[in-house]
C-alpha cells in the first residue's frame, strides 16, 4: 500500500490543489467579495513564481516529503500513536487535529518572533487577498514549517495516510479561506463555527496590527476562539479594509525578486506580537512605513 502511496502522493496532491484552485478562481470571477487593487495577471504570475520555488526547494531538500517521513516513522514504530491501540480512524482524526493545532501555534509564533515575522510578512505584504495568497509563502518559511511539522510527525507517530489527508485539507482550506469570494452571511455564520471561512480569515490580512494579530487559524476555527485571538469582523468592514501591511505598499514589491528579498529589508517593529510598545501605536497606521528602498 505504502509503495503505491509514495508513488501517487505527488499526483494526488497536485490534482487536488489544481482542482480546488480552479473552483475558487472561478468563484472569484463569478462572485468577487472585493475589488482588486493590483493587476491580477501581474500578481498571479509572481505569486505562482514564489509558489513554484517553494515547492521545488522543499522537494530538493526533502525529496520524500512529509508523507515519506511518516512512512518511515511507521516502519520504525516511533511515536505515541504507534504504541497505543486505537482504531485507525481515531488515530487519523487525532493526528489531523494535533497537526492543525501545531500549524495554528506555528502561525502565532511567526507573528510573535521578529526574525520569523521577517519570513512570514511576505505572505501579508500581498496588496490583495485571493486564492493565490493562500499558497504564497517565502520558501525559507516553507522549509522551516516543514521542520516543525516533521517534529510532530516523529513525536506523535502520525500515520502516512493522516499526513496525506492533512496536507490536502491544509492546502485546500488555505486556498478557500484566502479566496476573494462572496457567500451569503448566513452560510458564513454557520461554516465559521467549525472551519475558517474567507470572511473569517480576511480580517487577519488587515493592515491594522490588532487585526493582523488575530484569526490565526487555517482549518479549524476553534483554536482562535479558545485562545482569545478571534475577531469577528474588521473595523473598516470587508469592503473598506486595507489589505497588507504598512510596509511594501508599492506594487513593485509584488514582483518575484522583490518578494524573495523582503525578509532582509526594512524594520520589523510594526507588527510582531511581542513588540507591544511600537506595534500598538500602529492601530491606526495613517501613513504607510517606507522601506529603505522605497
Amino acid at each position: 500500500m505504502y509503495d503505491w502511496l509514495m508513488q501517487q502522493e505527488p499526483v494526488i496532491r497536485m490534482a487536488m490543489m489544481l482542482g480546488v484552485l480552479a473552483i475558487m478562481a472561478t468563484w472569484e470571477w463569478v462572485a468577487p467579495r472585493r475589488a482588486l487593487s493590483v493587476n491580477k495577471a501581474y500578481r498571479w504570475s509572481n505569486n505562482f513564481g514564489v509558489i513554484a520555488l517553494g515547492t521545488l526547494l522543499t522537494r530538493l531538500v526533502v525529496p520524500a516529503g512529509a508523507v515519506g517521513l511518516a512512512v518511515f516513522v511507521e516502519s520504525q514504530g516511533w511515536g505515541l500513536l504507534q504504541v497505543v491501540n486505537l482504531p485507525l480512524w481515531l488515530t487519523v482524526l487525532i493526528a489531523i487535529v494535533v497537526l492543525d493545532f501545531t500549524i495554528w501555534a506555528q502561525h502565532v509564533m511567526f507573528h510573535a518572533i521578529p526574525t520569523l515575522w521577517r519570513l512570514h510578512r511576505m505572505h501579508h505584504a500581498d496588496l490583495d487577498i485571493d486564492v493565490t495568497t493562500g499558497l504564497r509563502f517565502h520558501p525559507l518559511e516553507i522549509l522551516l514549517s516543514f521542520g516543525i511539522k516533521a517534529t510532530v510527525i516523529v513525536a506523535l507517530g502520525v500515520p502516512a495516510v493522516a499526513v496525506l489527508l492533512f496536507e490536502i485539507i491544509l492546502s485546500s482550506l488555505a486556498m478557500f479561506n484566502h479566496s476573494n469570494v462572496r457567500m451569503p452571511l448566513a452560510v458564513d455564520r454557520v461554516l465559521r463555527l467549525l472551519i475558517v471561512t474567507p470572511d473569517f480569515h480576511r480580517v487577519h490580512h488587515s493592515w491594522y496590527p490588532h487585526e493582523t494579530n488575530s484569526n490565526f487559524g487555517f482549518n479549524l476555527s476553534i483554536w482562535d476562539r479558545m485562545m482569545g485571538t478571534y475577531r469577528a469582523q474588521p473595523d473598516d468592514g470587508h469592503d473598506g479594509m486595507t489589505i497588507g501591511i504598512n510596509q511594501f505598499r508599492d506594487p513593485k514589491w509584488e514582483r518575484l525578486d522583490k518578494m524573495l528579498i523582503q525578509p532582509f529589508v526594512g524594520p520589523t517593529n510594526s507588527y510582531p506580537l511581542n513588540q507591544r510598545g511600537e506595534a500598538n501605536l500602529a492601530q491606526t497606521p495613517a501613513t504607510p512605513t517606507a522601506t529603505p528602498e522605497q
